[in-house]
């Protein structure tokens, strides 16, 4: 699979970011990610933080190879794009935030307490390093977008 197959099937459409919007996700991932390190914040919180800085730092990977993700399936799509951006050694990586995605939707929605704090600290680690991935990814291949 590839991206633009992903557009032809009628899953991404074609986006232009500019620097500003790279900037504005990468201060939401920045507050997530300093947010899910709150003392006050239940695992679930800080699971959800963390997840959604992962979301927004592919989110950044797909806006910046010129796609956005359309409304059905958008998380599932913006995750999965990960290894077809970063390459297939990244396969993995797409499956952890995917089994992320649907721990999150459950704590989000159906139970709470369904997440330990291990696995919120892990989750934020994994962003963490993400993050240093995808800046060095951006200026790499998209020098014009970096903040």
């Amino acid at each position: 699979m590839s991206l633009p197959l992903w557009a032809n099937n009628g899953w991404l459409r074609p986006h232009q970011t500019t620097p500003l919007q790279i900037h504005d996700l990468l201060a939401i991932v920045d507050r997530d990610l300093e947010d899910a390190k709150a003392r006050d914040l239940s695992p679930d919180w800080k699971f959800g933080n963390a997840y959604n800085a992962a979301l927004k730092l592919c989110t950044i990977l797909l806006f910046a190879s010129g796609y956005r993700p359309e409304k059905n399936l958008a998380h599932y799509r913006t995750l999965r794009a990960l290894p077809l951006i970063l390459g297939s050694a990244r396969d993995d990586d797409a499956d952890y935030l995917d089994t992320c995605r649907a721990r999150r939707n459950t704590a989000e929605y159906d139970a709470a307490g369904t997440v330990s704090l291990s696995e919120a600290e892990e989750l934020q680690a994994f962003s963490l390093a993400l993050r240093t991935d995808v800046l060095i990814w951006l200026k790499a291949c998209h020098p014009a977008l970096c903040p």
